[in-house]
């Protein structure tokens, strides 16, 4: 991999910014003290480049195959058992487990969602016994400030606002929905916009999946699937596959892929379908996408108290708000507009269920509780039909006259 380039323009930003944390005076400086300044700056650049290198190396697994997504990522076909799951304590040696019967929708005509991933109008697909996996580059970890924080969600949770439907109080051992799909604006590189589903423990654990706009991650403003897993509360966990856990079966998604088509304001409406379910024998959560396209499992054994059932379900949108400009942050959540605005206008999550029970039985929530920090930033309207059953609409633009 040819780092050099990047590398250049790091070393310049990083001259720039010694030169204003320590501006040279050129009558108070010699230059051999010039000359030894300029050298640290260039060693302190080549551990970083290395450092990098290092980490690249870890997490890009060997492609027996490359394939060029229309978007601009690269996807590479990795070996299934090569994935960066088992390089975790608890799952080095393992293969992937085949998914559970009970999973399986037999008969489908199609098990394509209506929303699709961009990689895949390349024409290349994976070949069998492989996974594509989104290859990270020297400028995706460049955007998250540190290696150390590379995959991470922002972990100040006074910063995360939310407009989202709850259930909470033991016995979920599974959750689904078909999730609206947009593309709200977000201010700033280090905030993100998302819609998805959570379960989680009563204490610091959970599981997630969804969509998401997030330039820090993705270094666009694209939607894209995502996951994300975490056992202490955010301290640890990571997004996708940027770190060992969740185990992948599917040769047909990717994790970290740009989702099309969009919705459009007053126009047609794209949703997508996302289902996660316990086994009942092993303990481990699989993920579901559209209709019957099993995409793999976080394994029972990353966790302490999902090991056996969810204490919540949480369904909706959350932002990060870092009031960067001194005010809250314009970036939007769902289609940027509130709930009030309805169907082709706001967002919408439908057809809304929990899994109780094992093995599992799929129910309407029971006495759905319905958050949020700031309604006149985002809001939330929760309702009930014979065709969607429970949905949601939710969003909103955020800074607005009502929300300074």
């Amino acid at each position: 991999m040819d780092f050099s380039i990047p590398i250049i323009n790091l070393l310049l930003h990083f001259l720039v910014l010694v030169s204003l944390v320590y501006p040279i005076n050129c009558s108070e400086t010699s230059n051999h003290q010039l000359a030894n300044q300029t050298f640290q700056q260039g060693e302190n650049v080549y551990k970083l480049k290395k450092m990098i290198a290092t980490h690249l190396q870890q997490i890009n697994k060997p492609a027996v195959k490359t394939i060029q997504s229309p978007d601009g990522d690269i996807i590479d076909c990795v070996l299934t058992h090569e994935q960066p799951a088992f390089d975790h304590p608890l799952l080095k040696g393992q293969k992937p487990l085949d998914p559970p019967e009970s999973l399986i929708e037999h008969n489908q005509t199609s098990n394509l969602s209506d929303v699709f991933q961009l990689w895949s109008t390349s024409g290349e697909s994976c070949p069998e016994g492989t996974i594509p996996i989104r290859r990270i580059t020297e400028q995706d970890i460049l955007r998250a400030g540190s290696i150390s924080k590379f995959g991470q969600k922002y972990a100040d949770g006074s910063k995360h606002e939310h407009a989202i439907v709850a259930v909470e109080g033991d016995g979920y051992t599974g959750a689904k929905a078909s999730l609206n799909v947009w593309a709200p604006k977000v201010e700033s590189r280090y905030e993100f916009s998302l819609a998805q589903i959570w379960l989680g423990s009563k204490d610091s654990e959970t599981i997630e999946a969804g969509w998401q706009v997030c330039r820090t991650i993705y270094g666009d403003d694209r939607p894209r699937l995502f996951i994300y897993y975490t056992v202490d509360n955010y301290g640890t966990g990571c997004y996708n596959l940027k770190c060992s856990g969740f185990v992948q079966t599917n040769r047909k998604i990717v994790l970290g892929g740009t989702l099309a088509p969009i919705s459009v304001y007053n126009g047609r409406q794209y949703d997508m379908t996302l289902k996660i379910e316990q086994h009942a024998k092993t303990g481990n959560w699989w993920l579901v996408f559209g209709k019957g396209n099993i995409v793999g499992y976080w394994p029972s054994s990353l966790f302490r108290e999902l090991k056996g059932e969810a204490y919540f379900a949480h369904f909706g949108g959350e932002v990060i708000n870092l009031k960067s400009t001194g005010s809250h942050t314009t970036t939007q959540m769902g289609s940027g507009h509130f709930d009030t605005e309805g169907y082709g206008k706001a967002a919408y999550i439908r057809n809304i269920q929990v899994a109780v029970n094992s093995p599992n039985v799929w129910i309407d929530l029971p006495d759905p509780e319905y958050t949020m920090e700031k309604e006149n930033c985002y809001a939330i309207k929760g309702k009930y039909g014979k065709i969607w059953g429970n949905y949601i609409y939710f969003g909103g633009p955020g800074k607005n006259a009502d929300c300074p």
